[in-house]
């Protein structure tokens, strides 16, 4: 799959002794085609990986669609489901430092192919247990914190392995790409969960996520990286020793202050209204009495919101922590907006931009995060992101439900949309004033 270059016959010129005639650089693309949101597919390494990811989305999808049904028939418990979902998710909060530095350490490729291929060990483990009918619910919870574990290391080793694939400006194209590949490997994983279950039964789905998983390991020793970027001195390519290394992305990040804002950002457009799932399933079922066939309306509107949204993002060559704080705001306005509809109609025309602002906010964070820090760190700043993700992604549905019982769905949408807009309006006013504020003049007394 590797391309073998071949380097050109000399010319007459240089066989007669004249000079040499100097290489012609290669022609800068176009500008169009220089932010065209596929530009990255110009890669071929690019475009075995998307392929191989949109098979293993729609394997993952599959798996987790079937789980959550298993878990209901085992149990009959809707609690229960939502704790084997959070194992699944709990170390990433706890191990994301070690899985970031990990990354760091280990060579990029066989981490993420030996990380697939793990993961496709456990989809094929659970197929068995489902098939022969030994599977059951400590069991299953087992296999998820396992699950979850490795995803400490394989999730960053992936994500950097995919960027690495392209230069530095194709990056939010890479991230554009995989998030388009995510969200058709879920619609066609989630489709294909049912067709596999009443076909072949619940086994079929998880021997089919492990084999999209073998895909995926299959492909990554072909995968021809791009020129690295210029390698950092040596004293800081020393690796660091046990806690220090653990914590040398953490002290990055703490110390990073554009870091530090994306995060501040994203925890509170997270928590006080981005978990639709909650807030638009309440405001349909409830205020607007439209039933489930509303709220899968929306749900349709969301996922084609996004899937335009990270077409969008892709343009992008550097996003800014200033353009992911407009997207925020923005989408905090659109959601008191959205709450306020008095129909079903309005409520799609609101979520329709709330859901592309959400894809390209999140495009935006995601390549500051793969590109900000220096090589030799990335991997241990995703993995404090993972960490810190995970915490406002596990604390916000508690809290937006306290809101909803205490607010009502429309009072929970409106302030928490209101108050994300107001916290970074007020977050921009106040180094405006800083800098806008007189200098005091020191009297000094003539002699």
């Amino acid at each position: 799959m590797s391309l073998t270059i071949t380097s050109a016959p000399a010319s007459s010129a240089e066989h007669q002794g004249a000079a040499p005639v100097p290489p012609t650089p290669a022609p800068e693309p176009a500008p169009a085609a220089a932010r065209a949101p596929w530009r990255s597919l110009r890669h071929r390494g690019m475009r075995w990986w998307s392929a191989a990811n949109l098979v293993s989305n729609a394997g993952t999808w599959m798996q987790l669609t079937v789980q959550n049904l298993l878990v209901l028939q085992l149990t009959h418990s809707a609690a229960m489901t939502g704790l084997s979902l959070a194992i699944q998710v709990a170390p990433g909060l706890l191990l994301g430092l070690a899985g970031g530095a990990a990354v760091d350490r280990w060579p990029r490729k066989l981490t993420a192919g030996v990380g697939q291929a793990l993961l496709g060990v456990v989809a094929f483990t659970t197929a068995v247990l489902v098939a022969c009918g030994l599977l059951t619910i400590p069991v299953l919870l087992a296999l998820a914190l396992v699950s979850g574990l490795i995803a400490t290391v394989d999730g960053p080793a992936c994500a950097l392995l995919g960027n690495d694939l392209v230069p530095r400006e194709d990056v939010p194209s890479a991230i554009a790409v995989g998030s388009v590949v995510s969200s058709v490997g879920r619609l066609a994983g989630t489709a294909l969960a049912g067709l596999l279950m009443s076909l072949l039964g619940p086994a079929s789905a998880y021997a089919a996520n492990g084999l999209s998983f073998l895909c995926v390991a299959a492909v990554i020793p072909f995968l021809r990286l791009n020129p690295a970027e210029p390698p950092p001195p040596a004293a800081v390519t020393e690796p660091a020793r046990g806690g220090r290394a653990l914590y040398e992305g953490l002290a990055f990040f703490c110390r990073r202050r554009r870091l530090l804002a994306l995060a501040a950002l994203t925890a509170l457009g997270s928590v006080l209204g981005r978990n639709y799932g909650l807030t638009l399933a309440a405001l349909v079922t409830g205020p607007l009495h439209a039933g489930p066939g509303g709220y899968g309306l929306v749900s349709s509107v969301l996922a084609i919101g996004g899937t335009a949204g990270a077409v969008l993002a892709g343009r992008l060559r550097r996003p800014s922590v200033r353009l992911v704080a407009v997207v925020t705001a923005a989408g905090g306005l659109l959601q008191a907006v959205a709450a306020l509809s008095p129909t079903m109609l309005p409520l799609v025309l609101a979520v329709v931009p709330m859901a592309v602002l959400e894809s390209a906010g999140d495009t935006a964070v995601t390549t500051l995060l793969q590109t900000d820090p220096p090589a030799h760190l990335r991997g241990r700043v995703l993995g404090t992101w993972r960490s810190l993700s995970t915490a406002w992604g596990l604390a916000g549905p508690p809290l937006l439900g306290l809101l909803i019982q205490t607010l009502g769905a429309r009072g929970a949408l409106v302030g928490g949309g209101l108050v994300t807009a107001g916290a970074v309006a007020a977050g921009a006013l106040v180094p405006a004033l800083r800098r806008s504020a007189p200098i005091p003049q020191l009297a000094c007394a003539s002699a």
